[in-house]
């Protein structure tokens, strides 16, 4: 027998949700704004991939549209000022690896981490979408899964060279993650994401790709615990 959890009955235009959804639907739009960014920046690193980056980070660009949609569509202006300051930390670590070359670091941040939270957000947020959005999320989600598989694959080709800075950058950035679900818990809870799920389905993917890459289980075990330093 399969059990199936009974979702939230949720109004969608109803001012709390409004709300809530104010922050979330910036957060979705500012994330895909940094990853349309730092996709430009991770090609000029990687002049041998510079094609397909580009190509990664016009798809990023048309998500961004397609949740400025989602918006409009429930009258609800995104807090962008929030939204920047909620991605702050992440975008200042990126842009230091940047500054300093350190295109391994670069890809952990935006090819894994951010990668596989947009995922474990996506996934969990379109059971409990208005029609509108998700059908729109459930076309970015597959694209979002390409974009964590190259950052996988060139990781993985590099994985020996690669695996010392990727522990490093992994304690860094993982606590980070753990900052930002704590800080949106509530407004995620308002729009039917309990944020035990967010963590969890985060974890499953972020795992995943640590194990595509080349980390034994004991490592995996080991990085993952860098992210309760956040709680």
């Amino acid at each position: 027998m399969t059990i199936v959890a009974e979702l939230p009955t949720l109004d969608f235009n109803s001012d709390i949700y409004k709300d809530a959804y104010s922050r979330i639907n910036a957060i979705v739009i500012e994330g895909e704004q940094e990853a349309y960014d730092n996709y430009i920046d991770i090609a000029e690193m990687i002049p041998s991939d510079k094609e397909e980056l580009i190509r990664l980070a016009k798809m990023e660009f048309r998500h961004k549209k397609g949740f400025e949609s989602c918006g409009k569509n429930l009258s609800v202006t995104p807090d962008m000022e929030f939204a920047q300051k909620y991605f702050a930390q992440l975008h200042g670590n990126f842009q230091k690896a940047k500054a300093e070359g350190k295109v391994v670091t670069c890809l952990l941040i935006q090819s894994l981490i951010i990668e596989a939270f947009a995922i474990a957000a996506y996934n969990i947020y379109i059971p409990v979408a208005d029609p509108f959005a998700r059908k729109i999320t459930e076309g970015v989600v597959k694209d979002e899964y390409l974009h964590l598989n190259y950052g996988e694959e060139w990781l993985k080709g590099h994985f020996e060279e690669s695996k010392e800075e990727l522990q490093i950058a992994n304690a860094e950035n993982l606590p980070i993650i753990w900052k930002m679900l704590n800080e949106v818990e509530k407004d995620a809870k308002e729009l039917g994401m309990p944020k035990e799920e967010l963590v969890e389905d985060f974890m499953i993917s972020y795992g995943e790709a640590l194990a595509n890459i080349g980390f034994s289980t004991r490592d995996i075990m080991k990085m993952s615990s860098y992210g309760l330093r956040g709680v």
